[in-house]
């Protein structure tokens, strides 16, 4: 077993938020790889998130995120447990994250069940058309179809859709995901309750920008 020693324990304090004793836990627990310690405490840390997701969250946050053109605004209500956490550092950015997401990625829900089902049946109506038109053998067409509506729903729901601040160590993580840390990392049950977007002239003629292009760049010129 490797000779786990403070500095390791404080590289993976510094790389996680995690306790003292949880770093130097997970170390022995990977001989000393500090990769694989960070990856042993998500697990943990998401197992944990896992226990504390049925819990009722009633305190939290409205937040509003104006993008720096000031085209773009959003309202967004975060709820956690405890007014203490909802006035943490760590609370707040999440919420300003959040707020962030929506505004690049311009969901229309939080999750798949708040989803329009009219919206989405138009959809799978069209994908379906789409598939029988290129010819593709009816008795597969809805397993096609299954598959492109998942696929719709990671771009159009919040929780599925990829953290446009992602780094390119975990490009892949999810809304969904972000949230299941954060409850791990503050101790508490966190929850996205609801949320509004408005964009100057929405619903009129006008030019269309790639915003989420935009604030990705944003974020990467802020790193």
């Amino acid at each position: 077993m490797a000779n786990v020693t403070s500095a390791m324990i404080k590289e993976l304090r510094q790389a996680t938020g995690a306790g003292l004793m949880d770093c130097k836990k997970a170390l022995k627990e990977v001989d000393g790889d500090i990769d694989k310690a960070m990856e042993f405490l998500r697990k943990k840390g998401l197992a944990k998130a896992a226990k504390k997701a049925g819990r009722a969250a009633t305190e939290g946050a409205v937040l509003s995120y104006i993008h720096p053109n000031n085209r773009v605004g959003v309202l967004v209500e975060i709820n956690c447990e405890t007014d203490f956490v909802a006035k943490t550092d760590g609370f707040k950015d999440f919420c300003g994250d959040i707020a962030m997401q929506i505004a690049a990625m311009n969901p229309d829900a939080v999750r798949r069940e708040d989803m329009d089902t009219a919206k989405v049946e138009k959809e799978r109506e069209i994908l379906r058309e789409k598939a029988l038109g290129e010819g593709k053998p009816e008795k597969i067409v809805d397993k096609i179809v299954d598959g492109q509506i998942n696929k719709f729903y990671s771009e159009r729901v919040l929780l599925e859709q990829v953290f446009v601040k992602n780094g390119p160590e975990n490009s892949k993580r999810t809304i969904e995901e972000l949230v299941k840390e954060t409850i791990a990392k503050l101790g508490e049950n966190i929850s996205i309750r609801r949320f509004a977007r408005f964009e100057l002239g929405e619903g009129l003629e006008k030019k269309v920008d790639d915003f989420a292009a935009e604030v990705a760049a944003q974020v990467a010129g802020t790193n």
